[in-house]
């Protein structure tokens, strides 16, 4: 979830640490940057009065500074920190419930204690027999730590790792081939780890601004700006989700090259039990792509032309594929770590939905995999807008399966057995909602004959939810703002608006997308009760609609007239063929640019005028 909808969420006082962090930050580094400081006096010099995007702006301006103050701060922190830390930055733990939080503390400290246990026991058999070198890296590393943390005490002071000797340690466990999990291990040898005291933890975190705890939701919220930062403090520039995505193109025998570069078992261990080990070790992506998945008389030239080929795999779309082993990996890590807001654009809202429930079909088990892979807590209802607010992206969903498994539902689907079946699959749902999105106005006209000869299979029960979803998808492709966490808070069981697109932190457009099968849509009285219901709900939260949008095939003369003479509210009404004439326009354009505020006129909307004027 983005650090904008994070603060459209929480309020006032569960923001005022982050702002009390972000205010400092603004205030040392207004002193040698003028656009800054210039920044800051554009609202009144005062953050606290700021909205949130304007606080979000402000936040990318001092990144840097953010980013060395929390690393000050995590260096200096507990090793409790750090593993809380560890586990709030993984995928799927952005927004989570305070007592799942600690259910997923209580899983990592067993297991770290585990492991802890197990390099315990291979320190004490020392440096005989075939684990030699294995066994001999650890006690090394052992021993450094243990001087790192108490050599403090010779002086009088506390013990602990200072920031330098953290440094060298993490470069000592790179050369040893430790991965992030045994260097953890080995930390809480020497420094044991609390078992409780959580919450305590978890604002400690929120008062270096690091998190947002939302007291009446009980829930933790950690923006992916902060996920970011975190990730690259720990020199994790790779999401475990896009390691997955790698390992996956990955020949067994690649997979056992890893494993064994880090002294870890290959003999019996199945496919799936190599990729998760891995994962779960925390190797770094670059070491890696460099090292570890070659065989060790690999000469550069062979390990490039390996990457080429998995460039290819990973259908990563370059202009340059760079000519040095160090330009390929760095090619492979960015896109990648760059990949979420493009993913969620090539299926819509609609496809996304469609894709889910398909897969589930194929595999009953697919949320329980989804909330295996996520850590999400068993009673978590997942859907589509819980997946975009955790930023899991159909891509992401589609490498939880492995090759074969995935190789199956594109059989069953019936789709062409070329190409990687993994991109054929988001193809053909994107192909399905541009069929949808061709044929608006027979949707909205609910001619479910027309749907059928061009190949658009929707079910009759189902047209006014995909009309709803489609008319949503349009949006999106007009570039406005959809802004589903903001309508599910405003929904109730009772009153549910269909769209809501977000203008700025509080000037909102609510939309109602309605079918009419038999002539003009003639609905007034109805559809003004829902509607007003809508602005009730949305201006108790503080919220100001500029405008109600209701979509529809067409209008009667008594709809159009009403709508006109309300004075309660501001209704624009907009035709289905009209809208889809934006769309044509806004696509034929060489550079469009669609302002919602041609939405806000008031009465039934002039579509050819406004496509005109794109």
């Amino acid at each position: 979830m983005k650090l904008n909808q994070v603060l459209s969420i929480v309020n006032q006082v569960e923001k005022s640490k982050f702002i009390s962090c972000l205010d400092r930050m603004c205030t040392d580094a207004a002193k040698n940057n003028k656009k800054l400081a210039k920044t800051i006096e554009n609202i009144d010099g005062q953050i606290k009065n700021a909205s949130g995007s304007e606080i979000t702006q402000l936040f990318s301006t001092v990144r840097e500074f953010f980013k060395d103050s929390l690393k000050e701060q995590i260096m200096m922190s507990s090793a409790q920190l750090n593993l809380l830390i560890n586990i709030l930055s993984r995928d799927g733990n952005c927004v989570a419930r305070i007592s799942w939080i600690e259910a997923l503390y209580a899983k990592e400290w067993k297991e770290l204690t585990k492991l802890s246990n197990e390099l315990q026991n291979s320190i004490k058999e020392g440096s005989d027999g075939s684990l030699f070198e294995r066994n001999r890296a650890l006690k090394i590393y052992h021993a450094c730590m243990k001087e790192a943390y108490f050599n403090d005490e010779k002086s009088n002071r506390d013990a602990k790792v200072t920031d330098d000797e953290r440094s060298i340690l993490n470069v000592l466990a790179e050369e040893l081939s430790l991965t992030t999990d045994e260097s953890a291990a080995i930390e809480h040898l020497v420094d044991v780890i609390p078992q409780n005291g959580v919450l305590d933890a978890l604002n400690g975190l929120r008062d270096m601004g690091l998190l947002f705890i939302s007291r009446k939701r009980q829930e933790v919220f950690i923006p992916d700006e902060i996920v970011t930062l975190l990730n690259e403090i720990q020199g994790k520039y790779l999401a475990d989700k896009y390691i997955l995505r790698v390992l996956r193109t990955l020949t067994d025998a690649e997979l056992s090259n890893i494993l064994k570069a880090h002294g870890r078992k290959i003999r019996g261990v199945s496919r799936i039990d190599k990729i998760y080990t891995i994962i779960h070790s925390g190797i770094r992506a670059a070491k890696l792509l460099s090292d570890d998945m070659h065989n060790v008389d690999d000469n550069q030239n062979h390990r490039k032309d390996r990457l080429k080929q998995l460039i290819n795999d990973l259908e990563i779309d370059v202009d340059k594929l760079g000519t040095t082993l160090d330009e390929r990996i760095s090619l492979i890590l960015t896109s990648l770590s760059s990949a979420t807001d493009k993913e969620f654009d090539s299926l819509s809202a609609s496809g996304f939905k469609q894709l889910l429930k398909t897969l589930e079909e194929h595999f009953p088990s697919m949320i329980e995999v989804l909330k295996g892979a996520f850590e999400l807590e068993p009673n978590e209802t997942v859907d589509t807008e819980k997946l975009r607010a955790l930023s899991i992206t159909p891509h992401d969903i589609l490498y939880l399966l492995s090759n074969d498994e995935i190789r199956d539902v594109r059989d069953a689907i019936g789709l062409a057995k070329r190409g990687n079946p993994r991109l054929a699959i988001l193809e053909s749902f994107a192909n399905a909602t541009d069929k949808l999105i061709e044929n608006y106005d027979a949707l909205a006209r609910r001619d479910i004959n027309a749907l059928k000869e061009v190949g658009a299979d929707v079910i009759e029960s189902e047209i006014g939810i995909k009309f709803e979803e489609v008319t949503k998808a349009i949006f999106e492709i007009l570039e406005l703002n959809i802004d589903e966490d903001l309508r599910k808070s405003l929904n109730t069981a009772k009153d549910k608006a269909d769209i809501i697109i977000s203008l700025s932190d509080n000037d909102i457009i609510i939309g109602e997308a309605k079918t009419c099968k038999n002539g003009d849509f003639a609905k007034y009285s109805t559809t003004s009760r829902q509607v007003k219901a809508y602005v009730a709900r949305a201006e108790n939260q503080g919220k100001r609609v500029a405008q109600v949008l209701i979509i529809a095939p067409s209008f009667s003369d008594d709809f159009i007239e009403s709508a006109e003479m309300d004075t309660e509210v501001n209704i624009s009404l907009l035709e289905a063929h009209g809208l889809k004439l934006i769309l044509d326009s806004f696509k034929s354009k060489r550079n469009p640019k669609f302002s919602p505020k041609l939405l806000t006129k008031g009465g039934l909307l002039k579509a050819e005028l406004i496509a005109k004027n794109l």
